[in-house]
């Protein structure tokens, strides 16, 4: 093994056994061998391999579970909450039948893409949304009769809203992609999802 490799597991290791690592920056060593490890391609660029503060955070188990890394966390949600923006005009809710289609895709964002390729919001991935779709994923809550059960009221728009926008601001750690922090999704888009899981005349409410 040499040098360079030595160094990089090194850090490595470090990285993960060590919660006081948090705060420093990457070891130059380990940096370089990601930049190599990977090139740009299409929109695909190097700098989606710069972890920002939540992700650094969830990367290392031992320092998020810590009383620091829980109180980080919680600054850290609040921070995303408060950058989360309402609908311009203060509609929440598109079309549904728009909605079902941003669910169903999961187009977008990789070197094969362009900056006019329509992104997807693959929902379907992680949850069951209607009884209608029997190959979805299981990662994230089923999402049936959403609005059936919770309603409209204003606190549920905002919420469910502010969870499709960025759902780190409620569970740092969470799996779900941070649609407009990172653009994924299109204002447009998120008011359609929005009406897919509440408008009493989507499949996911009957």
């Amino acid at each position: 093994m040499n040098k360079l490799a030595m160094a990089s597991a090194a850090a490595l290791f470090m990285l993960a056994a060590s919660p006081t690592i948090y705060a420093q920056k990457v070891d130059p060593a380990v940096q370089a061998v990601m930049e190599r490890s990977f090139r740009e391609q299409g929109i695909a660029k190097l700098d989606r391999i710069q972890q920002d503060e939540v992700q650094i955070l969830c990367s290392d188990a031992k320092y998020r579970d810590s009383p620091e890394g829980r109180k980080k966390a919680e600054q850290l949600q609040a921070a995303a909450l408060a950058a989360i923006k309402p609908p311009t005009d203060g509609k929440y809710l598109g079309d549904w039948k728009a909605g079902e289609v941003v669910a169903q895709s999961g187009r977008g964002a990789t070197w094969s893409d362009t900056l006019k390729t329509v992104n997807g919001g693959g929902c379907y991935n992680c949850h069951q949304i209607t009884k209608q779709e029997i190959s979805h994923g299981t990662i994230g809550p089923s999402l049936l009769n959403y609005g059936k059960i919770r309603g409209t009221s204003e606190p549920i728009l905002v919420y469910t809203w502010n969870r499709i926008n960025n759902s780190k601001a409620y569970n740092a750690c969470s799996n779900m992609p941070r649609m407009a922090h990172f653009n994924l999704l299109t204002e447009q888009q998120m008011k359609d999802v929005m009406a897919l899981l509440l408008d009493p005349a989507s499949p996911v409410n009957k």
